[in-house]
Parts: C-alpha cells; structure tokens; sequence
C-alpha cells in the first residue's frame, strides 16, 4: 500500500513563501493525481490543489496566484510552492494520493492521505 509523507511545514510571517513536499512510497509504476488539502482548527477539511499526472490542475480560489503546485512523475512526489502567505493559510497541510497504478500492474482507487504538516502564518 502506498504511503505518503509531508514535508516543508513551518511558522513564517505574512508576505513570506513555503515549499510543502510530499513523496509516495511503494512498488508504484504512477500515480493518476496528487494533490493539497488543509485543515484548521474547527474547521472542515478542504482543497487546496490538485495535479494530474499528465499536468492538468486545479486550485482553491483562495490561492490561485498565490500557490503553485507540481509533481515530479518519475520520483512520485508533488509539491506546493506558497506565496504572498496570509494568516489564514494557517493549517495543517495534507497531501493525498488517488488512482495508484502498482508494478505488475495493481490499482488501488484511494484517496490515500500524508500525516499531515503544520503551516502557521503569523508576525
């Protein structure tokens, strides 16, 4: 089973930039889409970005302009360049997987989901 880790969370001040990664481990030949969601306290878990494995994305109104997400195919692995931070992107950052293709050629549907990383956006 694949599994997912975060990293990259941190404490920066408004107006600064952050880079999350995240990696998928496993016998995987690819994956079909990978992507961001965040969750604050007291609040629902929601979407961030999405990308395809063949380039396509998706972002959250809230950050378009702003954050930027990309996937390396070959290391299984996506990223979210975070711009022009604000204190309301403070979450906690998950990545999640969807669409595994195995070596030997298994699938598994998903979603699959990271432990999480902590962004905190505050002077």
């Amino acid at each position: 089973q694949v599994q997912l880790v975060e990293s990259g969370g941190d404490l920066v001040q408004p107006g600064g930039s952050l880079r999350l990664s995240c990696v998928a481990s496993g016998s995987i030949s690819s994956i079909n889409a990978m992507g961001w969601h965040r969750q604050a306290p007291g609040k629902e878990r929601e979407l961030v970005a999405t990308r395809t494995y063949g380039g396509s994305t998706n972002y959250a109104d809230s950050v378009k302009g702003r954050f930027t997400i990309s996937r390396d195919n070959a290391k299984n692995a996506v990223y979210l360049q975070m711009n022009s931070l604000k204190p309301e992107d403070t979450s906690v950052y998950y990545c999640n997987a969807e669409g595994i293709n195995y070596v030997g050629g298994y699938h598994q549907r998903g979603p699959y989901w990271g432990q999480g990383t902590q962004v905190t956006v505050s002077s």
